[in-house]
């Protein structure tokens, strides 16, 4: 057991990336490099949109900006180091950086899944409880919950690392994925780990589950409430102004249990890719374009900023 300790501790990891792919290596490499490229610049502009404008500073837009943060976090813990492993015949990751790169992507995770349900309460604090709203999504309430969501996912990804990197890896060192992925390194281990699954199933359900069931809860009060408007046009009112989030919650939580929740033996590994490639990339990409599109605040902030834009221009002419 000592030796299959140091061998954990000491050797390397192997991640076969999409080597399977070698004629589409470039096509593969432009088109994730566009999709990085486009999360960095949306949800930079988002978060800057956030702050520069004095109507998006409420509960709503604070938890946005946080969501944004996290989605550049969360996405850039495993595409950089997948871009550039295109480029290398081993592609080789030390131990510590295989652990760094599943800490953070497992805890952004987590906070993004407590952050999505901390905006399902505020959108039925909004709606449900009007008059009550600015006691119940106080400032320092927001924080508070913004505190607690940071500090679950950042929670789940301790509990869940640690508990895998305690095991032997004294086996095969190639992790069949683009990144360290805990699926990935169970099946790698040469020690038990029934303990490890029992251990991320109940982490899941404290953390995944918990934020899942304020979300279910929060949208039965919402639907119950809009039901109860009488007009149609206050019943769409209420209903875009969830839009945005409840697309966002089908994405995150329909791609993540897809994903971590399949139990067949014979599943296939380019799925496995496909489907980590989506909510790991895609999703952080499409968040800011979905609440871009559907939500008429930050429509209305991106048309005061072009207007204010042409109104300094003048002011940059040099005068001779």
């Amino acid at each position: 057991m000592a030796v299959g300790a140091n061998i954990s501790v000491l050797s390397n990891f192997l991640l076969s990336g999409f080597s399977d792919y070698p004629p589409l290596r470039a096509v593969l490499f432009v088109l994730f490099l566009g999709i990085y490229l486009l999360t960095l610049a949306g949800n930079l502009s988002l978060s800057a949109l956030i702050r520069m404008d004095s109507h998006l500073h409420s509960p709503m837009y604070f938890f946005l900006g946080n969501l944004s943060f996290v989605d550049i976090v969360y996405t850039s813990s495993i595409a950089p180091r997948m871009l550039c492993d295109f480029f290398r015949k081993q592609k080789v990751i030390s131990f510590v950086g295989c652990v760094t790169q599943c800490f953070f992507f497992i805890g952004m995770g987590g906070t993004e899944c407590c952050l999505l349900a901390a905006m399902a309460y505020d959108r039925y604090a909004a709606i449900s409880h009007p008059l009550l709203y600015p006691t119940l999504m106080s400032p320092t309430v927001c924080v508070r919950m913004a505190t607690a969501a940071y500090a679950g996912g950042f929670l789940t990804g301790l509990v869940q690392t640690t508990s895998t990197f305690q095991l032997h890896f004294c086996g095969s060192r190639i992790i069949h994925h683009f990144f360290c992925d805990l699926p990935s390194l169970l099946d790698l281990s040469c020690s038990s780990t029934f303990l490890n699954q029992v251990v991320n199933f109940l982490v899941v359900c404290a953390v995944g589950g918990t934020s899942a069931l304020v979300v279910l809860v929060s949208y039965g009060y919402i639907i119950t409430a809009v039901i109860r408007i009488h007009s149609t046009c206050g019943r769409m009112k209420a209903f875009n102004t969830c839009a945005s989030h409840l697309s966002t919650v089908i994405l995150f939580y329909g791609s993540g249990l897809f994903s971590y929740l399949h139990s067949s033996p014979g599943y296939s590994r380019d799925k496995d890719k496909v489907v980590s490639l989506f909510y790991g990339a895609v999703i952080p990409m499409l968040n800011p374009i979905i609440y871009s599109l559907r939500n008429k605040d930050i429509q209305e902030a991106l048309k005061k900023l072009k207007e204010n834009k042409k109104q300094m221009s003048p002011l940059c002419l040099v005068v001779p």
